[in-house]
């Protein structure tokens, strides 16, 4: 069967009915070998290109294809010399363009070659070297551009991490070549700059909560776990080392080189050197080389597995490998996440990793759907371990979610909430029916109230009510339960007046009367006598409630008589009052005030800073510390406008792309025109009639249009980029109104004379305050043995009371704090380009210095490039 061999290169290694009932990787590498080479003479070029495939896209089984290849090599030098020739092309295009997935697997297949004897270790060590001296270079104040260290660090991160899988032969064949690696790679450790999380931490305390190696950033604690793995031997429980099984054998191949590689050269730094211009060009060197893992680390020690932490490192390593290449497969990458080619058992580590994705900052490399389908699948695949694995998790991030990340925060109320939804809701809520004794604005009770409200928008409010029957007092938290709130005010008649207008619209819209005729009404009827607070509530009010029934009914109205509420709402102040009026229709319902909000945004029938304007209310500023009700709303604005000027970048690039494909078309039709005229002057000095005269026409015709199409597209690129100018000051005047009300708000509320520089410091500052009789109680990271339930979760009123010390003016500036924080870091990247004006009109010495240090946390800037 032609497939056949297909099926055993992917299958290879796994429990499944190509390999029958053996799980042994000798049987399975010489199975799939004897296979390949009965194809090999007339499938040559497939089996290459899949092979090479299937080690890039499934590399923790890198080890079997590198024996496998191993194997082939012995009988057929040829093709193997050709697949070294194709990696070596796919690694250098890679690293040209700067594709950090692929430079770290071709790596590893590269390594895991050298120990098969198909690449000669002189080779390897070549690449080791090049990359090393790129790094070394690149942090060199004189030489290089210290401002790209990520792509430095990325190179030796590569290396580092290649030698779990060859470090051992690597010591063996050229000892004295990998000791100058490794000497390179201390050197370079001592020059380059250690690297904060400041910015990116999940928790606010991370000292206290993350129990990570010190203070060693990412590499420099891979480095200190290769040299313990030095120290042991180069002995790695978690790499299958197959290729020892068939060493006799593989030692008789030849070992092919690999030809020249050289390192792209990096960006010149700034030519005027300025705080700014190097704080941009460090966020586009984080962004195209960003940390891989920041590694979130929920349970105590004495849960997790006993690893050793290399095994750790490569466990995350295939993990990872798994979330990126089935990112469009959960199934496929639950099934290989729960089967990797490891001797020992992996839950809790998967769960962390897993979670360390989902809460990544500044964002996680997938959409947070697709980690919510993993993690169900994997409950659903290990049913007798990993649910109470998950639930072990949350309870304990729930114990430190008054510490946890505002982003993060949203992303697991949001996560929570849909995991709940498909297994029937059910959770033991009686464990935190405490939270009713916390003050209202404890992050707690917020979190419990914030996804018993996302739980109602996925179910309905009665089903929700009886899955905390076990703690009835939480319905306290439910949202109100009720539909729209059509409300006419008003005395001495003025409510009847409302409803007898609110019933000739609603009888106009049910008679299909034209949009120009309702306006006129408005305009010669009801504005006339009864002025714009009476008009707009009526019109706007009506229209909704026309719309209630469910979200298709909303749209059709607003996309029927949108000009309506354009022609009462012209310009911001009457959009502030309009969504206003949406906010009190649906005071019951969060989600459709904000789907409300969002779809007139959409249709411009209010603008981003009407909405931002709304938001900093006094009455919702009220609320930023007790519910996502105004936050979920500001943000769908920022993302609405941040989504916007993509979408015309992306159609830019395309329009260029098409333009370039357009000219060259022209080019060569004229061409083809031009010769054709040529011979045809050339028979007698007469133009030729008949059959060549008509091609000749039609080639002309070709060209005209073709140059038309040239024209046609050029000026839809002067359109297109005139309405990206227009986004872009948009973009600079959301984000100036956006961090001037944050300013302004903060400056009458943060504490006077407060010396506090970073939230971890003003939360300290404000619990020493309000202290009161703390007595001595069990970490709240501690879990009980048998179901990874918190020791002090049964919290008594009292106790409860007083485990949440922080005042309600001191939890609104670290919850509003927290969010400056979460939007600056989100969207940096919009943020920089108007960094000169944020500068000069925001972020003065005027403004809070708490305020400032905030910011420039969540843009990842030095306080000092000011």
């Amino acid at each position: 069967m032609s497939s056949s061999w297909r099926s055993l290169l992917l299958r290879i290694g796994d429990k499944c009915p190509e390999y029958g009932p053996t799980s042994d990787f000798k049987d399975h590498i010489e199975t799939c070998f004897a296979a390949l080479r009965r194809e090999l003479d007339h499938s040559e070029a497939d089996i290459l290109e899949f092979l090479l495939a299937c080690a890039e896209q499934l590399p923790h089984k890198i080890p079997l294809y590198g024996t496998l290849i191993g194997l082939i090599n012995l009988e057929n030098e040829d093709f193997v010399k050709k697949l070294v020739a194709n990696t070596q092309t796919k690694f250098q295009d890679a690293l040209d363009t700067g594709n950090y997935n692929v430079i770290r697997i071709l790596m590893r297949l590269m390594t895991v070659l050298m120990c098969s004897k198909v690449l000669q270790p002189s080779s390897l060590v070549v690449v080791f070297e090049m990359l090393l001296s790129s790094a070394a270079t690149t942090v060199d104040e004189e030489k290089g551009n210290p401002l790209w260290q990520p792509c430095a660090d990325f190179f030796i991160t590569c290396i580092l991490s290649c030698l779990p899988w060859g470090g051992a032969e690597l010591v063996e064949q050229v000892p004295e070549e990998i000791e100058r690696v490794m000497v390179g790679v201390e050197a370079y450790l001592s020059i380059r700059r250690h690297i904060s999380d400041d910015g990116l931490s999940f928790f606010e305390n991370d000292d206290e909560i993350e129990r990570g190696p010190g203070d060693k950033d990412f590499l420099e604690d891979l480095w200190d776990k290769v040299q313990a793995l030095s120290s042991n031997g180069w002995k790695v429980e978690s790499v299958p080392r197959p290729h020892l099984s068939f060493e006799a054998q593989l030692v008789a191949g030849k070992s092919h080189e690999l030809g020249p590689i050289s390192c792209p050269s990096l960006p010149n730094p700034p030519s005027v050197p300025s705080g700014i211009a190097n704080g941009k060009q460090k966020h586009e060197a984080e962004l195209k080389y960003p940390q891989r893992i920041h590694r979130l680390n929920i349970f105590p020690p004495n849960k997790t597995e006993d690893l050793q932490p290399i095994d750790r490192f490569v466990v995350e390593e295939y993990l990872l490998d798994v979330l990126l290449f089935f990112n469009g497969s959960r199934k496929e990458c639950a099934s290989f996440m729960v089967g990797l080619p490891v001797p020992f058992r992996y839950e809790y580590l998967m769960a962390e990793t897993i979670f360390s994705q989902l809460l990544m900052l500044p964002q996680p490399p997938f959409k947070p759907i697709y980690y919510t389908l993993v993690i169900m699948d994997l409950c659903k695949a290990l049913p007798g371990a990993f649910p109470a694995i998950v639930a072990g998790a949350v309870r304990a991030l729930f114990e430190k979610i008054a510490d946890l990340d505002m982003e993060c925060r949203t992303r697991l109320v949001l996560w929570f909430s849909h995991h709940l939804s498909n297994f029937q809701f059910i959770w033991p809520w009686e464990e935190w029916a405490f939270v009713l004794d916390l003050p209202k604005w404890a992050p707690q009770r917020v979190f419990v109230q914030e996804v018993l409200e996302r739980e109602v928008r996925l179910s309905y409010w009665d089903k929700v009510k009886q899955s905390i029957e076990n703690a009835p007092g939480l319905e306290e938290l439910l949202p109100p339960k009720g539909g729209p709130n059509l409300n006419f005010g008003g005395e001495d008649g003025k409510e009847n007046n409302e409803h007898v207008l609110s019933g000739e619209l609603n009888n106009m819209v049910k008679g299909k009367t034209p949009v120009r005729e309702i306006i006129s009404w408005i305009d010669e009827s009801v504005f006339p006598n009864n002025g714009l607070e009476v008009t707009l509530r009526v019109v706007v009010q009506t229209l909704l409630n026309i719309g209630s029934k469910s979200f298709t009914h909303l749209i059709t109205v607003l996309e029927r008589y949108g000009q309506v509420i354009a022609k009462v709402c012209p310009d911001q102040d009457k959009q502030v009052m309009l969504i206003a009026e949406v906010s009190s229709f649906w005071k019951s319902n969060t989600q459709m005030t904000a789907i409300a909000i969002d779809r007139m945004m959409g249709y411009r029938l209010v603008s981003n800073l009407a909405i931002l304007r709304w938001v900093f209310s006094s009455e919702n500023i009220e609320q930023f510390h007790t519910s996502d009700r105004p936050w979920e709303i500001l943000r769908n604005a920022v993302s609405k406008t941040y989504n916007r000027i993509s979408d015309l970048r992306r159609e830019l690039l395309s329009l260029k792309k098409n333009i370039s494909s357009a000219e060259e078309a022209a080019k060569e039709a004229k061409s083809e025109l031009d010769a054709a005229e040529l011979k045809l002057t050339l028979v007698d000095g007469e133009p030729v009639l008949g059959e060549s005269q008509f091609r000749l026409n039609r080639m002309k015709s070709r060209a005209e249009k073709a140059k038309d199409e040239v024209v046609s597209l050029q000026e839809s690129l002067e359109a297109k980029e005139a309405l990206i100018a227009r986004a872009i000051d948009e973009n600079e005047a959301l984000f100036v109104l956006l961090y001037k009300s944050f300013s302004n708000v903060l400056t009458e509320r943060l504490p006077q004379g407060s010396e506090a520089r970073t939230l971890r410091e003003l939360k300290a500052a404000q619990v020493d305050i309000m202290a009161v009789d703390t007595e001595e109680q069990p970490s709240s990271m501690e879990l009980d043995d048998e179901n990874q339930r918190p020791q002090n979760s049964q919290t008594n009123g009292g106790k409860a009371k007083s485990a949440y010390s922080v005042g309600e003016k001191e939890q609104w500036c670290i919850t509003t704090l927290g969010y400056v924080k979460a939007f600056s870091r989100q969207y940096a990247a919009e943020i920089w380009p108007h960094i000169e004006k944020l500068d000069a009109e925001v972020f003065t010495e005027d403004a809070p210095p708490l305020f400032r240090s905030v910011v420039y946390s969540g843009l990842r800037r030095s306080i000092n490039d000011a």
